[in-house]
């Protein structure tokens, strides 16, 4: 079981920055960081393979910034440019390897923290 604790979370003012953080126990094939708004769905934000390429949802590409630091088993979410619609609480995950089907699933999830950005 991978545990994950995510910090960095707090209120902006639009056009401002936050860097989220997220401490794993372990990395594993693939981490990420998805968001819940209120009212709304979970939504993917970006995520980082093993392999160090990044994907990032559209509504955030050129904003935010996924990264980890392997040595200290963690990850983070630079967020620039911040807007209002960012508003959500940001979950990191962590993939697990299903060596058969050769596939890696996000099927570890933190607790959240919350973003709060202001107009």
């Amino acid at each position: 079981q991978v545990q994950l604790v995510e910090s960095g979370g707090g209120s902006v003012q639009a056009g401002g920055s936050l860097k989220l953080s997220c401490a794993a126990s372990e990395y594993n094939c693939k981490m990420g960081w998805y968001r819940r708004a209120p009212g709304k769905e979970r939504e993917f934000v970006a995520s980082i393979p093993s392999d160090g390429t990044t994907v990032y949802a559209d509504s955030v590409k050129g904003r935010f910034t996924i990264s980890q630091d392997n040595a200290k088993n963690t990850l983070y979410l630079q967020m620039d440019s911040l807007k209002t619609e960012d508003t959500a609480v940001y979950y990191c995950a962590a993939g697990k390897r299903n060596k058969i089907l050769r596939t890696c699933n996000f099927s570890y999830w933190g607790r959240g923290t919350q973003v709060t950005v202001s107009s």
